[in-house]
């Protein structure tokens, strides 16, 4: 090991990873509030330990003046998605953002490892102001869907277990369960469409209902308490009928009562 600052040398990296998920969870949210569907499910993010570095770079014999270029990852943002489609998607949002340099990218989904690993790689240069000027770094942005995800953890658990040195019967094992992973993205992909229909109109519910019930907030901050109380059984009973018509036209009732008490004053 060498006699640099290893806490200093990881400050970019995890400056990075921090801007990176701010940005990319404002990218979901804007998707969301654009189409009212998001192709990012969530995200996370990491910077390597010092000892996977160091690992990293005896295994893929990069002399540690070089570490900044020849290990790619140390700075590691994840974006799950719900569907390979999304995957897709969102890695051509990624493409067109100004505020990184795609490297080079690597579709382990059509190309997917011999173990069985699916999961689409983005190596991206990102430009980091620090104290003493901009520092760009490389970070890679893995996409994949909730089951390649869940698929990829128990792959690397068990890796660690056994070093790296996985019993054949264990690879054949994981072989198999990758495959019913992918049989699994792909039957939630032919009813896509449906699962994003309910998706959203669970959503279109829930908010109509937190509309109606903080406008009934409101009518007891004007002290209407006669009226707000009706107005809750009325909720109460359209919930119940799950009639999200029924809601929406109560919330336009209730509103014209706000502003009746408004325009007279608190009383």
């Amino acid at each position: 090991m060498d006699g640099r600052d290893w806490g200093k040398f990881l400050l970019p990296y995890e400056q990075a990873v921090e801007e990176l998920k701010v940005k990319l969870k404002a990218l979901r949210a804007e998707l969301k509030a654009r189409d009212e569907y998001a192709p990012i499910e969530f995200v996370t993010g990491r910077v390597k330990r010092v000892s996977s570095v160091l690992e990293k770079a005896r295994r893929l014999s990069v002399p540690l003046e070089r570490i900044e270029l020849g290990i790619e990852d140390i700075a590691g943002i994840r974006i799950m998605c719900q569907f390979v489609d999304d995957i897709y998607r969102v890695a051509d949002l990624i493409r067109q953002r100004k505020d990184l340099t795609l490297v080079y990218e690597k579709d382990y989904i059509t190309n997917y490892k011999e173990s069985g690993y699916r999961s689409y790689h983005l190596i991206v240069e990102y430009p980091v102001q620090t104290s003493l000027g901009s520092k760009p770094v490389l970070a890679e942005i893995q996409i994949r869907t909730l089951a390649m995800n869940f698929w990829a953890t128990i792959e690397h658990s068990l890796n660690y277990k056994y070093r790296d040195q996985l019993p054949s019967h264990v690879r054949e094992r994981l072989r198999k369960a990758a495959e019913a992973a992918f049989q699994l993205d792909t039957e939630m992909s032919s009813i896509r469409q449906e699962i994003v229909d309910a998706q959203q109109d669970f959503e279109e519910s829930s908010a109509i209902v937190r509309k109606v019930l903080n406008q009934i907030q409101e009518l007891y901050f004007f002290r209407r308490v006669r009226e707000a109380a009706q107005f809750q059984l009325r909720v109460n009973e359209l919930w119940e009928q799950d009639d999200l018509w029924g809601l929406k036209e109560l919330s336009h009732e209730i509103q014209a009562a706000l502003d009746r008490a408004g325009k007279g004053g608190v009383t």
